[in-house]
């Protein structure tokens, strides 16, 4: 069932044109003084303005050199609803620029957001989260995610957000899980991540699928993935009608078949069959992923008897123009055609 969009309109008594807009370096010491006033229209007002200083990386730069940052992490607890919904946003909007990233976490913002993850008003949650993904992308801001210890929260909240939100948290969770898993394991992620891989949206399946991707390519995350039974619902989700769906289920496989388990699971679960389609596919984004998980499965005897007469599938590979690909393909050649 389609949920409705996250609204981030303002109530009607918050009239953006009547905020005094504010030009030049000078102007924004004045600025945030407003923000620390006691006059709630005064606030949001100057939260107006600050929204839209901030799409200039440079006016971003400048408040966070005047000390912006701090006032703002103090707002994000305000019992205003507009109050929050501004804050976020414009942090958010700041951590769309490099400079922004950096003084985020530089400044602790990450932490300070934590509060938010159940706020009641929902577009103040979808820009908390806008700001995590923003903010995982870069390698210092994943870890500070990691470090903020928010991953156990976040996995709990795939139960419960929104579709829209759910979409943010796979992405933030897909970025800081190549770093560490431990306390994701530890929160149940596989078993939360199992349950969205035969979600309603495509979107969120192909997440969900890129998240376990990136759970199985740690030597820790593998038996878990093998234990829950995800195999058997990867294994469906090859014939997904969404390339990408394919494309990240493949690329989960790929990496939990590197264990007997794995494979045990995938040959009781009929894998060879989609994987193979793919392989033929010219086109399908997943193809490199099935080659390279077929030559797994050809490590097992039955694997490798059943695909012996399909050699001429992979031979076809070796006119893909990605010269990875053709390397893949010789190499499940030679696992396939290899005699003890």
């Amino acid at each position: 069932m389609a949920q409705p969009r996250i609204s981030a309109y303002l109530p009607p008594d918050i009239d953006p044109t009547k905020a005094a807009l504010a030009f030049g370096r000078r102007a924004l010491p004045k600025l945030n003084e407003e923000l620390q006033s006691a006059e709630l229209l005064t606030q949001q007002r100057a939260l107006m303005v600050l929204c839209d200083l901030v799409h200039d990386p440079e006016k971003a730069y400048q408040a966070i050199e005047i000390g912006f940052l701090d006032t703002l992490k103090t707002l994000l607890g305000h019992p205003d609803n507009t109050v929050r919904q501004k804050t976020t946003e414009v942090l958010y909007l700041m951590s769309m620029h490099s400079v922004g990233r950096q003084g985020l976490i530089q400044n602790g913002v990450i932490s300070a957001l934590t509060g938010l993850l159940d706020d009641p008003v929902d577009i103040c949650r979808k820009n908390t989260h806008q700001i995590f993904y923003m903010m995982a992308e870069l390698p210092e801001g994943a870890a500070g995610v990691l470090q903020a210890g928010l991953i156990p929260p976040l996995v709990l909240k795939l139960q419960s957000e929104l579709e829209e939100i759910l979409e943010l948290i796979l992405d933030t969770l897909s970025h800081c899980l190549r770093m560490e898993v431990s306390e994701a394991l530890a929160t149940g992620a596989v078993a939360a991540l199992k349950e969205k891989l035969t979600h309603p949206s495509a979107d969120i399946r192909s997440k969900a699928a890129r998240v376990l991707l990136e759970i199985s390519s740690h030597p820790e995350g593998k038996l878990p993935v093998c234990e829950e039974e995800v195999i058997p619902v990867l294994v469906s989700l090859l014939e997904d009608t969404h390339p990408a769906v394919q494309a990240s289920a493949a690329g989960a496989l790929m990496f939990a078949l590197v264990t007997p388990q794995g494979r045990s699971s995938a040959m009781a679960a009929e894998a060879i069959p989609p994987l193979l389609k793919l392989v033929a596919e010219e086109t399908s984004k997943a193809r490199l992923n099935a080659i390279k998980a077929l030559t797994l499965l050809a490590e097992l005897p039955e694997g490798r008897e059943r695909l012996l007469g399909h050699t001429d599938t992979f031979q076809e590979c070796l006119d893909d123009p990605r010269e990875v690909v053709k390397r893949a393909a010789q190499s499940a050649i030679r696992a396939i055609e290899w005699k003890p």
